[in-house]
Formats: C-alpha cells, sequence, structure tokens
C-alpha cells in the first residue's frame, strides 16, 4: 500500500454525555451507533476493575485463573489454536505496560491521531492514517471473549448492564482484555451490542449496513458474527479488497475509559487498541430477535457441527491457509 492510499472516508460517531442522554429519558432503540461519555463511570467497576485486581481473583479451591487465549487475529487468514494460560502474569505484564505507554503518549499516535480527533467537526469527512497500522503486530495473545462475568457471579453486581436498555432482553456479556496495538477484524454481529470501556483507550471503525457491498464479506464460519475478508492490518497485500473498502462511508469513534458504545446488529465494525485495555462487550436479544434471528443461527451451528456447513473454514477450528484470491 503507497502513502497515497486515502481508504473510506469517515465521520465522527454521533456523541453524547451520560447526562444528556438522562435528560432525554434515557437510551431509546435506534439504528445507528451511538458514544455514550462517562457511562461507565457511575457503575462499581470503575473504580474496583483494574489489571492488577483482576489479577488477584483465586477460584474458590485457592487455585490460580486460567483462561482461554485468542492466539492471533481470527477473523481473517489461519485461525490458530486457542492457548489455556494463566491469567495474572499476563494482567501484571498489561499492567506495567500502560503506565509505560501513558507515559510516552503521543499526540501521532493512533488511525485518527489526536491533531485530527480534536480539529474535526461533527458531519466533517475525514481520512485515517493507515501506516499507523504498518507496525502492529496483530497476531498477539488476547484474552478475547472470557466469560469472567459467569465463572465470577460476584462480578456482575459490579456493571449495571440493565441499564442500557430499558425493555427486557436476554443478554450475556464478554471481556476483552489485551495489550495496545490488538486488532479485532472487520466483521458484524448478528445482535446490537453495548461495548463498555473500563481501561485503556480503543478505536471504533464502524460500517452501516448500507456499506455491505463494499465489506468482501467472507465464507469463513463464526457462530454470531458476519467476517469480512479485509484485513485492515495487511490492506498492501489486499488489492482487490482495499480497493472495495477506498468505496465505503465509515464512521469513527474513540472510546475511552468510562465510555459506552452502542453498536446496532449488522453494522460492521473493526477494532483497534491505543492502550492496554478492558473492555466489556453486551450483547442483548429481544423476543421476537430470539425466534426470528436465533433459529436460524442455531441451525447453521448444528450443520457446522455435523461437517455440513463450511466445515474446515471457520473460527472455532484449526483451519488450513486459504488461497489468496487477491493474486
Amino acid at each position: 500500500m503507497t502513502t497515497t492510499y486515502l481508504g473510506p472516508t469517515f465521520q465522527l460517531v454521533d456523541t453524547i454525555t451520560l447526562e444528556e442522554l438522562n435528560a432525554q429519558g434515557g437510551f431509546q432503540p435506534r439504528l445507528r451507533p451511538l458514544l455514550v461519555k462517562g457511562a461507565v463511570k457511575s457503575w462499581p467497576a470503575w473504580e474496583k476493575w483494574s489489571f492488577s485486581g483482576i489479577a488477584k481473583l483465586q477460584r474458590s479451591d485457592g487455585s490460580e485463573v486460567q483462561a482461554t487465549f485468542q492466539n492471533g487475529l481470527v477473523e481473517q487468514g489461519v485461525t490458530r489454536p486457542p492457548l489455556h494460560l494463566p491469567v495474572a502474569p499476563y494482567l501484571r505484564e498489561l499492567e506495567a505496560a500502560a503506565a509505560k505507554i501513558r507515559a510516552e503518549w503521543s499526540q501521532d499516535t493512533g488511525l485518527c491521531p489526536d491533531r485530527l480527533w480534536k480539529s474535526v467537526r461533527p458531519g466533517e469527512e475525514f481520512y485515517l492514517d493507515w501506516g499507523h497500522l504498518q507496525s502492529f503486530q496483530p497476531n498477539k495473545v488476547y484474552l478475547a471473549q472470557w466469560d469472567i462475568l459467569n465463572e465470577f457471579p460476584e462480578l456482575r453486581e459490579d456493571f449495571a448492564i440493565r441499564s442500557l436498555w430499558k425493555k427486557w432482553r436476554w443478554t450475556w456479556e464478554y471481556v476483552f482484555i489485551g495489550p495496545a496495538n490488538t486488532v479485532t477484524g472487520l466483521h458484524y454481529d448478528f445482535p446490537n451490542n453495548w461495548f463498555c470501556q473500563v481501561r485503556g483507550v480503543k478505536e471504533f471503525l464502524l460500517f452501516p449496513p448500507e456499506n455491505r457491498e463494499y465489506m468482501c464479506e467472507s465464507k469463513k464460519y463464526d457462530w454470531g458474527a458476519t467476517l469480512s475478508d479485509i484485513n485492515i492490518s495487511k490492506l498492501a497485500e489486499q488489492p482487490r479488497e482495499r480497493a472495495s473498502f477506498a468505496r465505503a462511508s465509515g464512521l469513527y469513534a474513540r472510546i475511552e475509559a468510562g465510555d459506552a458504545l452502542f453498536v446496532p446488529k449488522q453494522t460492521w465494525h473493526c477494532v483497534t487498541a491505543l492502550e492496554p485495555s478492558i473492555s466489556l462487550a453486551v450483547f442483548g436479544l429481544t423476543l421476537p430477535e430470539i425466534i426470528l434471528g436465533g433459529g436460524p443461527s442455531e441451525l447453521r451451528s448444528l450443520l457446522h457441527k455435523l461437517h455440513l456447513y463450511r466445515w474446515g473454514n471457520c473460527t472455532c477450528h484449526k483451519m488450513e491457509a486459504p488461497a489468496n484470491k487477491s493474486a
């Protein structure tokens, strides 16, 4: 990729403070992403959840906590077997790295560096700095989709999860803990999602459903998501995908510690971390969504397990490297 590659155009995501949202009567259903500044700061997790704090967790029998770690980027390319590792040493390393990054923070950091992010106005179109990803190593070990709230149910009280949606939804939650420069590949999720940032800073690139024709939809199977063949950290190696990607119109959100981002279902998105981060993703389905969408999703899952649907090309099993379709 040359320096002349501009990529998609972006605008800032709709943004509101928690106080403004409450004054409007709380969150109302919507089809576009919404960044709520300070939403997490009213929750106990804001004070209690830190790298060192989570590192002190122990199981009821006193044994150390272990978890399944994502081994590299799963959305594109080869899905590697996950790693089962102790959590505490990993978290202590992240805490040290976070302190170092904060001390060395640069105004030029990020896909949308501070100098641009602080000057762009709502509704104004701008381009991102794709050179930022050239130094990334997306194959980092990442504690992604940790089901910590089921493993330690008492921690559920630290998050006012039900306050995000006023009406009943079946919800499930995953915690994401990882270093700076992690990449979550381009995809969209089946349900709506509240993404809550507890520690660190992440950049979200979001593409509403009307951009689907530019997203190079992948045949790779994932239970809850539709994936893209576009790898934002390797655009130079994907001439077909990067040309299609450049035709899209996206939304940019910098989600800082204490913020919550509403990501509507079928909104394509990818995420990069500027700092070591602790995040909570809260997925939710209404009863009609469970009936109309959950059934087909479970059927595909069953067919996949029976080796009848995209077996060997999935995020849940090790796969061989796919052919280079851009060659």
